[in-house]
């Protein structure tokens, strides 16, 4: 039985995704999958910022990945360093059409064509203070938790349905 609710009130596509962004997010999700990282989509951090991807490795290593999917979409937002003080490692990921020399190198590096992504560059390591890992952690999994929740109700099945 399916518990993922794909109908339009879907809380992780809201809107402000292009379809390009979707694509990238598809293919590094099937990427990340395979590493066996837990994976967010769009996660709310302390500083007011929000994550378009955060992981959690099987080692318990925290990542961001930020999605660009264009010049000017990279140009224009400037919030990204502000990721840093939320995770070990800090990715961009986007597609075949923009050019990767835009990537600062002191980030790790993703292309994602939506069936699949490759790691172009690996980021660096600035490991998180264990008090900053430890809300973290507990955000991210009261967050899954919940939206497994609300998917799970999402469906309009009881008990009795199973």
């Amino acid at each position: 039985m399916t518990i993922l609710n794909i109908a339009n009130n879907n809380p992780l596509v809201d809107g402000r995704q292009s379809s390009r962004a979707m694509m990238v997010r598809r293919g590094m999700q099937i990427l990340l999958h395979d590493m066996r990282h837990a994976i967010l989509p769009e996660m709310a951090l302390s500083n007011g910022r929000r994550a378009d991807l955060i992981t959690v490795s099987e080692k318990g290593e925290i990542w961001i990945i930020e999605i660009k999917t264009s010049i000017e979409d990279f140009r224009v937002d400037r919030k990204w360093p502000d990721y840093r003080a939320s995770c070990d490692r800090l990715f961009f990921a986007t597609h075949k059409d923009v050019p990767l020399d835009i990537f600062p190198e002191d980030c790790g590096l993703f292309l994602s064509d939506g069936y699949g992504a490759h790691q172009m560059r690996e980021a660096p390591e600035h490991k998180l203070a264990p008090a900053s890992r430890k809300s973290i952690m507990l955000n991210f999994s009261r967050l899954a938790a919940r939206r497994l929740m609300l998917a799970e109700w999402a469906t309009g099945k009881s008990f009795d349905d199973i």
